[in-house]
């Protein structure tokens, strides 16, 4: 047995602490997106990103929100449609995003399956959402469920997003928030403060290094012409 390791060392470096640790960085607010399930008049979906929104720009964060109106159906509509272009730019735009779904039938919704699935793995070259931070939400009409959050983080994790590691699950939402749409004072409402303040700090922490981060030997010695002629053989 030897102690070589069976690797190419043109392609195998070590580990630079320094650029891990204090990269050069960026002087604005983290850039979070957030998405929500639903489309009903009063969505407890929408309204929870709304809360979130508002805690966001508390903690110094830049804040969109995606309306998901007239979105198409995936493979309904061409790649061109305004609401997909909407939804790319914005995950291109953004350093973290905030996912909410309502839990139905025991899953997140369909209508937020239909955004991620129009976010591509790779778009001109480059994967939109690797590296970038994700923290997830869910509301639900009857008793708490963490049904929604978990199909979520396995969304994220196959989008190579860096999911953090608390979420929020809001059960019976209906009695959570008041007639002006605002989410009352409860240790639901400060889960959804500790998720965003986790969500920011894990930002600030990554956003800078995030493509050293996710550098990685076994792309580095395989080209993007040897990649695309394995993954796109048409035979096994």
């Amino acid at each position: 047995m030897t102690d070589t390791p069976n690797i190419e060392e043109e392609h195998f470096t070590p580990i630079d602490a320094h650029r891990l640790l204090w990269p050069e960085r960026a002087a604005h607010g983290p850039r979070i997106l957030l998405l929500y399930g639903s489309l009903r008049p009063r969505s407890f979906s929408r309204l929870m990103t709304e809360e979130a929104a508002r805690i966001l720009a508390r903690l110094g964060a830049e804040m969109r929100t995606f309306n998901p109106t007239g979105l198409p159906l995936p493979d309904d509509a061409a790649p061109e449609h305004p609401k997909v272009q909407e939804l790319r730019d914005l995950v291109s735009w953004s350093e973290g995003m905030v996912w909410c779904s309502p839990e139905r039938h025991g899953a997140m919704t369909g209508i937020m399956k239909t955004q991620v699935d129009w976010i591509p793995l790779s778009l001109g070259g480059v994967r939109p959402t690797q590296g970038k931070t994700l923290a997830m939400m869910q509301v639900s009409g009857g008793s708490q469920s963490f049904n929604a959050v978990n199909q979520l983080r396995i969304l994220g994790r196959w989008m190579r997003l860096l999911t953090i590691p608390n979420q929020s699950s809001t059960p019976k939402a209906f009695l959570e928030f008041d007639e002006e749409d605002r989410m009352k004072p409860s240790p639901f409402y400060d889960r959804v403060v500790d998720v965003m303040e986790e969500l920011v700090k894990f930002t600030l922490l990554t956003r800078d290094n995030k493509d050293y981060l996710l550098d990685r030997y076994s792309e580095r010695k395989e080209s993007a012409e040897e990649l695309s002629k394995r993954v796109n053989q048409k035979a096994i």
